[in-house]
């Protein structure tokens, strides 16, 4: 690199010179000596723990800051932001660019390589004309799997060859289906004459490490040293990206080394991601070393990215000799103007929490006569803020107001840091205190704002923030719009969310879309979800894969069957007429992220381009995921709380609200150890709990059935003047529920009236659910809790109207359930829809002679509209009742009307079938169904596993089991409880003992049922030595799950 430096311009000499006036400035000597003891140190084997900015001396600190506030108040202070101009530094104007486009030759090999990058790694490519039917005709077979006629022999009957380039495009256009990929690499590979290339290999490398199957990527390479496949650049650049992107840098270091031993030179793409991966893994010094042998070597690969990731990891490590030392180099290489660079140092340490080295920089500047402008102080104050300053920041502010130059930004820094730190109330003050001065909000303050205000169910004070926003006419971002669409769904006022949702000026993106789709999921407007999926059609926006599947599997759980159909026919036209323009719309839109109880955005406002969030996206987003990962790594890894305790304080994660609440969510299963580091967190120096931490603290504590803790939480929350919501109550009253304590979900569901909390919609929702249930059912209470909600205005879902209406008719009560049909009339619900609900209770509830009586009032003008809804709840009560041909004369009769068969339809009869013996038409019914393009289920899929299961076919069901734990629809915990009753059943029980394992392993709890089938089993057929297996892993669930003190 010093040899590249020497062919630069003699004009960037004073450039390169006036960076070095730091190193004596900034006390550099002392930081090298400190870096170059932490290296002595960790060679002879001891450990030094360097201060942290938050521990440093206090006198130190004041003395420091006080010179800021000076240089702040004094009058030479200017704040022109085109000094830097003036210094006559800068070459020219190509000083200023930032898009890290290198214009330095290297070596055509690197080049070469730099070039293959984009290829290795994402799979784009363009295909010759003369295999693109073949690839086409290849992926088709592999992509309409079955499990009636495996994918090997669908791929014999082929009439095509299969060339090595045919093999790699066909596995290329199955990146995103592995276990797809796989099967066909597995069966190609095994075909006489086919001999593999490297090239197939590192195809199967890179689809192998998006699906993170490193074991399988273990086993390819040894496939490939058995084969004396010789490993090319490409080869060993893919593995070392792997293995780094996984932050797995013992794996990518040991490769590196295996890349240098047989004799293959790394270039400048495995030099860039080394040092990426190191640097994210916090490992700067190593990262730093690669750095300088790239540079002894002379390869001109570099890029802005990662040249900001190094100094930002050399910052936080307070390596401020190796910061310069990549300041000058981004300078000389870059071309990036002074004043760039500048506050790329300056937002490292920010970013960092380096506040005290931030200080004696900005210091260092202003000694050598540079004349700061305000983006300095307003980084200065986002680093003040994130080091819990906040009443720093604030002094400073005060000292700015005085110069005349602090805007709603400044203000905006602080107020994102008070809601950072759960503090609405003093955000709020201070909002209304700068409007008060003068001083007008941003948008994106104003966003934030009402933010928090929708996730403490404060709608109407949100909704005043939006009419002021109107009023001052300040321009509306996408996200800002959403916020208020979102608030609008969850008051259920879905005309005005779209009324809001249509001012965007510019064409939503699919993400804003997805948003809307998934807050109606939580409202259960399956109505409005179609129209949103219609409007993106309109738009020319391409709906991905993932979000119709989530609309279509959200659908199935409720059983709307006539929005489920509409839903499946847009998605056919999508497959056939697929709109490829707005594919990739919105990379370069705001990100939106759903959370619990509240969506975050990232905000791009023009007239912020050096806000603090355009160096390092950790301050513009509320999390990154690999501090996710990390941390779900230490508590999945020990439930030991000391241990787990210890791991916490070693990592240099920095928690917020949102990362704790995504860390919990993860960690379902993991109660013990999520529970101890929420504990652990709520210490930490500048982290305060939200309410939405909290509550889902309390949830795990109730699904591990720890009510003790759940308590002590709710009480914990309440000491510290945490605001407690009706959503809270909520969470406690169904944890009891779902227990079946059925008395102290009413017991606090009384305290919570008496606490004068307002029970919204979703605390009645669960609560009457839950008294509707079969444990310890409560149905009296369960109809004066309906009507109650009924006057409080609340209009029940379709969730809450199927529970209590199946409940009623199960009963008997139908009088009541008559009650409730009249109600739900006289508020607007259509015929249709209220019979439909109605007739579909009855049949469940093996009343069919009540339904067809009930079907009977409906006119001859609604009926037809009617069957639609019903029809298979009507078959499914007649198979029960044995009436097979009425079944079959439905079904016949709905498909001369061009309905066609639902896969609840084919499921009934696929049960019935087995109930009869038929298995032979059983299986007929399958093969008919997957022809007519009706997907089986989970649910399917169980009846067939079931009905072997049950007369004996234990092989045929075991391999329907592996086919689908192989390729989808994966087994839920309905199918594992099943597949455990039947073996038990059966006299198998030690077969069911291994299920349970399997579901441990899956990330499913099993329930108290279940373990308790098994152990009764097992004691059946005399097992007894097994049992204590059982036993201990139970035991060993429950510690999983329980806060062990």
């Amino acid at each position: 690199m010093r040899r590249l430096i020497r062919f630069q311009s003699s004009n960037l000499n004073s450039t390169l010179n006036f960076l070095r006036f730091q190193l004596s400035e900034l006390q550099i000597l002392r930081f090298s000596t400190l870096v170059r003891k932490r290296r002595n140190s960790s060679r002879s084997g001891e450990t030094q723990k360097i201060q942290s900015p938050e521990t440093a001396d206090t006198s130190s600190f004041r003395s420091l800051f006080n010179e800021i506030t000076q240089i702040l108040g004094s009058e030479s202070y200017v704040h022109d932001k085109t000094s830097f101009r003036n210094l006559g530094l800068e070459k020219g104007g190509e000083g200023d660019s930032l898009k890290g486009e290198e214009q330095l030759h290297c070596a055509p090999d690197v080049c070469k390589n730099a070039e293959q990058e984009t290829e290795g790694t994402q799979l784009v490519f363009s295909e010759e004309n003369d295999v693109s039917a073949t690839v086409h005709e290849v992926s088709s077979v592999i992509r309409a799997e079955s499990g009636l006629v495996s994918m090997e022999e669908r791929l014999g009957s082929l009439d095509v060859m299969f060339s090595s380039e045919v093999v790699e495009k066909v596995l290329k256009r199955s990146f995103k289906f592995p276990h797809l990929a796989l099967g066909f690499f597995n069966w190609v590979k095994s075909r006489d004459g086919f001999q593999c290339t490297t090239s197939i290999f590192n195809t199967m490398l890179t689809i192998s490490g998006e699906a993170k199957d490193f074991k399988l990527i273990e086993k390819l390479v040894e496939e490939m040293e058995n084969n004396s496949l010789e490993k090319d650049i490409k080869t060993w650049t893919i593995l070392i990206s792997l293995y780094g992107n996984a932050k797995l840098t013992g794996k990518a270091l040991m490769v590196y080394g295996k890349m240098k031993e047989s004799g293959c030179e790394p270039d400048g793409v495995v030099y860039k991601t080394l040092i990426c991966s190191l640097s994210a893994a916090g490992k700067p010094e190593l990262a730093m070393e690669f750095y300088q042998e790239m540079a002894k070597k002379g390869i001109g690969v570099f890029d802005m990215k990662m040249c900001k990731v190094l100094l930002s990891s050399l910052a936080a490590s307070g390596d401020t000799a190796s910061v310069l030392e990549i300041a000058k180099d981004m300078v000389a290489l870059f071309k990036v103007s002074e004043h760039d660079v500048y506050h790329y140092i300056l937002k490292s340490f920010c970013i960092s929490r380096r506040v005290k080295e931030a200080l004696e920089f900005i210091h260092a500047l202003n000694s050598k006569g540079m004349i700061l402008d305000p983006e300095y102080f307003e980084i200065l104050f986002a680093g003040l803020c994130r080091a819990n300053r906040v009443e720093d920041a604030l002094e400073l502010v005060d000292i700015m107001k005085r110069k005349n130059v602090v805007d709603g930004k400044v203000y905006g820094i602080i107020i994102n840091w008070y809601l950072r730190r759960n503090e609405v109330l003093k955000a709020l003050d201070l909002f209304h205190n700068m409007k008060e001065i003068g001083y007008l909000p941003t948008t994106s303050t104003y966003t934030q704002l009402m933010q928090h205000l929708f996730r403490l169910a404060e709608y109407e004070k949100g909704f005043e923030l939006y009419k002021e926003m109107l009023e001052k006419r300040i321009e509306l971002d996408a996200v800002a719009i959403m916020t208020v669409v979102v608030g609008n769904v969850r008051q259920n006022l879905i005309s005005e969310a779209w009324k809001v949702f249509r001012t965007m000026e510019d064409k939503p993106t699919w993400k804003s879309f997805s948003v809307f789709i998934r807050e109606l999921f939580k409202v259960s407007r399956t109505d409005e979800i179609v129209k949103v999926l219609n409007e993106m059609q309109a738009s020319n926006i391409a709906v991905p894969e993932r979000l119709f599947h989530s609309v279509v599997s959200y659908m199935e759980k409720r059983g709307d069957i006539v929005s489920l159909e509409k839903v499946k026919r847009l998605r056919s036209i999508a497959e056939h007429f697929p709109q490829e323009v707005e594919v990739n719309r919105g990379d370069d839109a705001p990100k939106i992220k759903d959370l619990c109880l509240e969506v975050n955005f990232k905000h791009s406002e023009p007239s912020q381009p050096t806000s603090i969030a355009c160096h390092v996206e950790t301050l513009s987003r509320n999390y990154r995921e690999e501090d996710l990962d990390e941390i779900y790594k230490i508590l999945s890894s020990s439930t030991d709380g000391n241990q787990i305790k210890k791991a916490l304080e070693n990592s240099r994660v920095v928690f917020t609200p949102e990362l704790v609440l995504e860390i919990l969510r993860k960690c379902s299963i993991e109660g013990c150890a999520a529970l101890h580091f929420f504990a652990w967190v709520g210490k930490q120096p500048g982290y305060n709990h939200t309410t939405e931490t909290y509550n889902m603290a309390m949830k795990l504590a109730g699904i591990g059935k720890d009510f003790k803790h759940m308590r002590s939480l709710f009480y914990e929350m309440r000491r510290r003047g945490c605001i407690i919501t009706p959503d809270t109550w909520t969470i406690v009253i169904m944890q009891y529920g779902r227990a079946g304590l059925t008395d102290i979900a009413l017991k606090f569901f009384g305290e919570m009236k008496e606490s004068n909390i307002k029970p919204n919609a979703n605390t009645y929702k669960y609560l009457i659910i839950t008294l509707c249930g079969s444990k310890r059912r409560k149905v009296n209470e369960a109809i004066a809790l309906f009507q109650e909600m009924i006057r409080s205005e609340y209009i029940p879902d379709k969730e809450l109207l199927e529970a209590y209406l199946g409940c009623l008719c199960k009963l008997g009560r139908l009088s009541e359930a008559k009650e409730c049909i009249d109600y739900l009339r006289n508020i607007g619900f259509t015929t249709p829809l209220i019979y439909s609900m109605h007739i579909r209770a009855l049949c469940r509830a093996g009343r069919l002679d009540d339904a067809l009586t009930l079907l009977e009032e409906v006119g001859a003008a609604e009926r037809s509209k009617l069957e639609n809804y019903i029809y298979g709840s009507l078959i499914h009560g007649l198979l029960q009742r044995g009436r097979m041909e009425e079944a079959l004369a439905k079904m016949n009769s709905m498909k001369q009307v061009g309905v066609n068969p639902t896969v609840h339809v084919y499921t009934s009869f696929i049960v019935y079938s087995f109930k009869e013996n038929q298995t032979r038409r059983a299986l007929e019914i399958v093969a008919k169904m997957m022809q007519e393009g009706c997907e089986p289920t989970i649910a399917t899929y169980s009846a067939v596993i079931h009905g072997f299961m049950n007369m004996g076919k234990f092989g045929e069901g075991w391999k329907i089991f592996h086919y689908i734990k192989k390729n989808g629809p994966f087994p839920d915990f309905r199918a594992y409880s099943m597949l455990i009753s039947c073996l038990c059943k059966e006299g198998r029980s030690e077969e069911a003992l291994q299920i349970i394992s399997e579901m441990l392993s899956s990330g499913i709890a099993p329930s108290s049922v279940n373990f308790r089938t098994v152990f009764f089993g097992l004691n059946r057929e005399g097992k007894k030595n097994l049992t204590g297996d059982v036993l201990e892993q139970k035991l060993g669930l429950i510690r999983r799950r329980k806060f062990q003190r």
